[in-house]
């Protein structure tokens, strides 16, 4: 290293360094000290301004607890303990000091100072946290109804127009809250659970863009909501503006005790906070109850009218269609307090299928009969904890056209019975083997369902030749079932048979003719599912479907009931088949036998 080196000053220990150095931090300090000088002072404005702005738009004193300014991240505002006590007397403008209308956690959004001391500030985006919107009941009670002619506050009203500070881009909310208290101590509030929040535009004089994300207890599932709210009604919060447009997909309908399915909805809404008027579809291609599990689409277009306070909706009217029958309904779901909702509903069935009917309350694979079915009900599901299956109400009256036993055996019987009791015999025989519909019957009854107990109390069954009264109850719990009557035919019993059995028959034929009837006889139909068994009854019809059902709880509680009848195997189905074949066989045989034997007594008697 050379002398000149060693003398020369280091970078550091130039003059020009020093001097841009002492510069460079002297304007570090300067700007720090206006910055600081800024935020002591420009924090308490911008604070007075936001409770100035919140107070004139909710015509309430806002509290905040803190409020910060930060420049770490660029200029970055943030407060939290944000509250709006509620006007407990709209014309005096007393508060409640106990009761906050709206409070927030936490808030921050980002500005430039020169957005900041502008007289009117502009936001872009504004986040909070923890928001709950308490909404009490109001002073004076109004009955609850349609609400369709709803209409956003007027925006140009200068007496309500406030002198906003504010103006926001975007707000987006975290863990909402809107509680809409309700007056009657014997119901609920409704509580609106919202995710996220997204409102657009969010001004004082013209209602807002919005998007949400509310979670839906029961059916458990997320409900998408975009619409229009505002401007806030100052005097009456309840009477702010809202509509929205809905879509609510993959909801669990097993959430609901003794249902089962996806609910797919979608729909559109108007009115105010606290009175809605709804209109939708749903869509559960799977609906079922699990007392037998077998899965039928489900369709739904809905008129309604919602109170917000309690979640009580009246629905006027649905159109339902399950698998192909249509069904109309009307009716009301009202909140219990602590209990659940009380479903009442009136519904109508004109030119249904009985089989989709069956399907939902039947554990049997295949309905036990099908037909046109006309029906008027009462349908009601109490509050409480049970199944829908175990805790359903219905009453109301049945009328099934052209109907038909889906079991060809059965129907075989039916066919052969219709064939003797109009008096053709001879046709009995085909009738009673061929697998085939040929008795086409009417059915009309009344019917009760509690527990998942059916009670029939008048069952009317025509079929050609004969007409059967029946009463009796069907267990939904295991398919157990037993029915009573009488059974009446056009023919009497010497008209039933042919050849010398006539003959034998017709001194009997008063001792069993009444009331105009050929033949008159108690019978008996029992069975547990698809094992089906007629006979005769020892009693002529006489008791109730309550004493039956009576009688058939008795009989499974003492075990006298098999509930699990044996399933025949392909092997012994094949001998039936095969068995029927031989009968039917001789059956044809002795049908020749009795014809050439009435021919014969015909051709002696003539000679005579």
């Amino acid at each position: 290293m050379t002398t000149s080196e060693e003398t020369r000053p280091r970078l550091w220990q130039r003059r020009w360094f020093q001097w841009a150095a002492g510069s460079v931090l002297a304007a570090v300090v300067i700007f720090f000290a206006v910055a600081e000088y800024l935020v002591s002072h420009a924090s308490p404005i911008l604070r007075k301004r936001i409770i100035a702005t919140l107070s004139e738009r909710f015509d309430a004193p806002v509290e905040l607890d803190t409020f910060d300014i930060s420049l770490i991240r660029g200029i970055e505002v943030s407060g939290g303990g944000l509250r709006v006590p509620y006007k407990s007397d709209v014309s005096t403008g007393t508060m409640d000091p106990h009761k906050v209308l709206i409070s927030v956690d936490h808030f921050s959004f980002r500005a430039s100072w020169h957005e900041l001391m502008e007289p009117k500030t502009h936001i872009a985006v504004v986040d909070v946290d923890g928001v709950m919107v308490d909404l009490p009941p109001k002073n004076k009670k109004e009955a609850f109804g349609p609400n369709e002619n709803a209409e956003p506050a007027d925006p140009e009203n200068q007496k309500t127009k406030p002198k906003i500070a504010f103006v926001v881009d975007e707000l987006r909310g975290s863990n909402v809250r809107l509680v809409i208290e309700n007056k009657d101590p014997n119901k609920e509030s409704k509580v609106w659970e919202i995710r996220d929040l997204t409102v657009h535009d969010l001004g004082a004089t013209h209602p807002a863009k919005y998007v949400a994300t509310v979670i839906n207890p029961i059916p458990k599932g997320e409900i998408k909501v975009t619409g229009h709210v505002g401007p806030w009604n100052a005097a009456d919060p309840r009477q702010t503006f809202v509509d929205g447009d809905y879509t609510f997909n993959n909801a669990d309908m097993n959430t609901i005790k003794g249902l089962g399915g996806t609910l797919n909805a979608k729909g559109r809404f108007t009115g105010v906070l606290e009175k809605l008027t709804t209109d939708g579809v749903t869509d559960t291609p799977d609906f079922s109850l699990d007392i037998s599990d077998h899965p039928i689409p489900l369709h739904t277009e809905y008129h309604a009218y919602v109170d917000a306070t309690t979640g009580d909706t009246v629905l006027d009217p649905v159109h339902a269609m399950l698998g192909e029958t249509p069904i109309l309904c009307s009716g009301a779901i009202i909140n219990i307090k602590g209990k659940g909702h009380d479903i009442s509903l009136d519904a109508e069935i004109h030119g249904g299928r009985m089989t989709d009917v069956l399907a939902l309350g039947m554990k049997s694979k295949k309905p036990i009969m099908q037909g046109v079915l006309t029906m008027k009900s009462h349908i009601h599901i109490p509050p409480g904890k049970e199944r829908v299956s175990q805790k359903i109400e219905l009453a109301g009256d049945i009328d099934i056209a052209s109907m038909t036993l889906t079991n060809p055996m059965l129907q075989d019987k039916m066919d052969g019975l219709s064939m003797r009791a109009q008096g053709k015999p001879n046709q009995m025989p085909v009738a009673a083997t061929d697998k085939k519909t040929g008795v086409l019957a009417h059915v009309k009854t009344k019917f009760t369902l509690e527990h998942s107990r059916m009670l029939f109390p008048n069952i009317e069954y025509e079929m050609p030749g004969a007409h059967v009264r029946m009463q009796g109850a069907y267990d939904m719990d295991g398919s157990v079932f037993e029915f009573k009557g009488l059974v009446r035919t056009d023919a009497t019993a010497s008209q039933m048979v042919t050849g010398w059995k006539s003959w034998l028959l017709k001194p009997v034929d008063p001792l069993l003719k009444k009331d105009g009837a050929g033949v008159q006889l108690p019978i008996q139909i029992t069975g547990v599912k698809d094992d089906v068994h007629f006979g005769l009854a020892f009693k002529h019809g006489e008791d109730s479907a309550k004493d039956i059902q009576q009688d058939l709880s008795a009989k499974r509680a003492a075990g006298a009931i098999n509930m699990h009848p044996k399933k025949k195997t392909a092997a012994e189905k094949e001998k039936d088949r095969e068995k029927s074949k031989e009968n039917y066989e001789k059956l044809k045989e002795k049908a020749k036998e009795q014809k050439a034997a009435a021919k014969e007594a015909a051709a002696s008697e003539e000679k005579k």
